[in-house]
């Protein structure tokens, strides 16, 4: 619902740090957010290292914080600073709508969850609920989460037999680097397909960088 005037001139200013890698998308955040009298960005950060150092600093209202970054990706960024900060109200901005990724950054304490292509119709309402301490996920990604939670997950094993096999390893070569038999790997990848209704390998490794089960 569209906030009027007096509303905006009752309410009280949020304060917001943004962290992403990428420029152009702070730049459109900044746009975005310059637009509304009650939005202030106190700061920018470009990796989940800095955003700690950030937010200790300012002590933002909310924190809007992309997850794949260098140097310290955003799921431990949350962590460091819920840590110190437990009331602190992040908000999860990524192109990435794997399930796997949206459970662990709710898990460590996310109040909402925004898919980089929602930001223009959905950032400011967002900003707001999750300030009235409300969470806030789409749809869609709460169907996944749901779907995720409901079905059977990889194990440790699988994920390391897995990566080797999106570096293009033979199942030789993943027994060698594993210390484990031949035969093992062959019964993982039975079980990895099976888990992920995948036809192959190959399909295999792309459902499972999908759901953030592997870094693309």
């Amino acid at each position: 619902m569209p906030h009027s005037e007096q509303d905006i001139a009752k309410a009280p200013l949020i304060r917001i740090l943004t962290v992403d890698d990428h420029p152009l998308i702070r730049d459109g955040i900044a746009f975005a957010l310059s637009a509304h009298k009650d939005l202030q960005l106190v700061a920018e950060a470009a990796n989940g290292e800095e955003a700690v150092s950030l937010f200790r600093e300012h002590k933002p209202d909310i924190t809007l914080m992309d997850l794949q970054m260098p140097v310290m990706n955003g799921i431990d960024a949350i962590l460091a600073i819920r840590r110190d900060y437990p009331d602190a109200r992040i908000i999860v901005l990524t192109t990435y709508s794997g399930d796997v990724q949206a459970v662990r950054a709710i898990k460590a304490g996310a109040a909402g969850y925004l898919l980089k292509s929602m930001l223009r119709k959905e950032l400011i309402e967002t900003i707001h609920a999750v300030h009235a301490g409300r969470r806030r996920i789409p749809p869609e990604i709460a169907q996944e989460i749901a779907e995720f939670v409901n079905s059977d997950t990889l194990t440790d094993r699988e994920i390391e037999v897995l990566r080797n096999i999106a570096m293009g390893c033979s199942n030789k070569v993943v027994a060698a680097q594993l210390g484990i038999s031949e035969d093992t790997v062959k019964s993982h990848m039975k079980s990895i397909l099976g888990k992920l209704n995948a036809n192959d390998r190959t399909h295999a490794v792309l459902i499972a960088i999908k759901r953030g089960f592997l870094e693309g």
